[in-house]
């Protein structure tokens, strides 16, 4: 039996009904969950206390000065050795401001003072050099008559008599005098080293005249007491 296209084209028990969907589910109601908000909450206040405690931290620093180079006690302090640099404020540290720059120059440095270490106002004096009751001798000594190391002030030194040239030693203890290192300097000149020594006003007279000659000779000795 064969069916017609006519018969194919019959339409359906449901024909001319309309095309409904799978039914329309409601969106689920959201549970609010306090534990959360409190801890958004918490997180966005530790964020700005963050935020405050970082920028306060980069605008509490000061502009104060610290030692370019190693500084020794007794040397004069020049343009050279100190530096302006920025730190956090603290309230157990005591350094010169930067404004001081110009007032530091020219003075002495009170102590050693390390490369980097900061200028307090116990660093530098401009008390008088020579101190009162004491006096400065410049000593012109060879190579030979002075110790192959550096010498800085505060140092302990002997200057001691030597025999002249051609001369016989000496056959008890050589004479000599107690000094402390002022500073030195090279004499480009002869090439000499000229150690400024301080010793008491009333043998600065006789050190002078033993340097004169030329034959003394420099011992650098313990700073311990």
């Amino acid at each position: 039996m064969t069916t017609t296209a006519r018969e194919d084209r019959k339409p359906g028990p449901h024909a001319g009904a309309p095309n409904i969907g799978p039914p329309i589910t409601p969106p689920p109601k959201l549970r609010r969950r306090p534990g959360l908000v409190v801890a958004a909450v918490i997180i966005t206040a530790l964020g700005c206390l963050l935020g405050a405690w970082a920028w306060n931290a980069t605008t509490s620093t000061e502009e104060v000065l610290a030692a370019t180079n190693t500084i020794h006690r007794g040397e004069v302090i020049s343009a050279d050795d100190i530096q302006r640099i920025r730190i956090s404020g603290d309230s157990a540290l005591e350094p010169l401001p930067a404004s001081a720059y110009d007032e530091i120059i020219g003075q002495r440095a009170a102590l050693d003072i390390s490369a980097g270490g900061l200028i307090t106002t116990e660093s530098t004096t401009n008390a008088p050099m020579p101190p009162e009751g004491q006096s400065i001798v410049g000593v012109s000594l060879t190579p030979a008559q002075v110790p192959a190391l550096p010498m800085h002030g505060g140092d302990k030194v002997r200057i001691i008599v030597t025999p002249a040239a051609n001369g016989d030693a000496p056959t008890g203890t050589p004479q000599f005098t107690e000094a402390e290192v002022v500073d030195t300097a090279m004499d480009e000149t002869t090439g000499n080293t000229v150690v400024n020594v301080l010793v008491p006003y009333a043998e600065a007279s006789v050190l002078a005249a033993r340097a004169a000659t030329g034959n003394v000779a420099l011992t650098l000795d313990s700073g311990a007491e």
